[in-house]
């Protein structure tokens, strides 16, 4: 609980208050990978719901492949249960600003666990599903055959953490993401720490993730950052 106490008191960083009412999940995001690619407005726009704004930076746009292993995840004054609670991640994401509030929306979110994605979907509304995923030191390596997405990755970290861009900060700090359900539009918020980021190698890397026409290949990513991670806390989907 000194954890949770000492996130919520650390809003030096936060765009905007925190929600009212109390956090309702916690969860912890670590060994974090993260690619990031530009992408063209026209194709982004042909798979993100209407009712949402896609986000620029400098009349750019993005999307980002984020790889962790999602651990302690559990509802609010209950304990984690570490068959469920942890389990490997990926999540394809873009970037949102509706109202002022910039956020997330996931394009794709797989799980390592099968019962992990099914809970996760059936609580968050979220479109998780189950992958097979596999880590080991510097190494992540993921099959979707259903969709026939693949990640290979074998990384250094190279160097200590770096100061961040501009850029870097609007990639990463982000507090709310959305999701459209029933052609109705929610917001979750989220807090946690700012992130601190250092630089990866990536020594190898066959990527495979064909989203509409986008198709994310390892020649073309623009950025990539480690993180040892983040504690977060979550309140409720709020419709807008």
């Amino acid at each position: 609980m000194s954890d949770i106490i000492a996130i919520l008191g650390d809003l030096v960083h936060r765009p905007w208050e925190l929600p009212k009412g109390k956090w309702q999940y916690y969860q912890e995001w670590n060994d974090v990978i993260f690619l990031h690619w530009e992408v063209p407005f026209h194709e982004l726009r042909k798979l993100v719901p209407q009712q949402l704004n896609l986000d620029d930076f400098n009349s750019v746009y993005y999307i980002s492949l984020v790889a962790f292993t999602m651990q302690k995840i559990r509802p609010r004054n209950l304990p984690s249960l570490k068959p469920i609670s942890d389990f490997h991640e990926i999540n394809v994401r873009t970037y949102i600003d509706n109202n002022g509030k910039k956020g997330v929306y996931f394009l794709n979110i797989e799980a390592e666990k099968w019962l992990s994605a099914f809970i996760a979907k059936k609580l968050s509304g979220l479109p998780y599903e189950k992958a097979t995923i596999h880590r080991a030191h510097e190494s992540y390596t993921s099959t979707n055959i259903e969709k026939n997405f693949r990640l290979e990755i074998n990384y250094r970290l190279n160097g200590p953490l770096i100061n961040k861009s501009e850029l870097d900060k609007w990639l990463t700090e982000r507090y709310c993401l959305y999701l459209i359900q029933k052609n109705k539009t929610f917001r979750y918020d989220i807090h946690h720490r700012e992130w601190s980021i250092s630089p990866i190698e990536l020594k190898h890397l066959n990527l495979t993730y064909q989203l509409g026409k986008l198709d994310l290949s390892s020649e073309r990513i623009v950025k990539a950052h480690y993180s040892e991670g983040v504690k977060v806390v979550s309140w409720k989907k709020e419709m807008l």
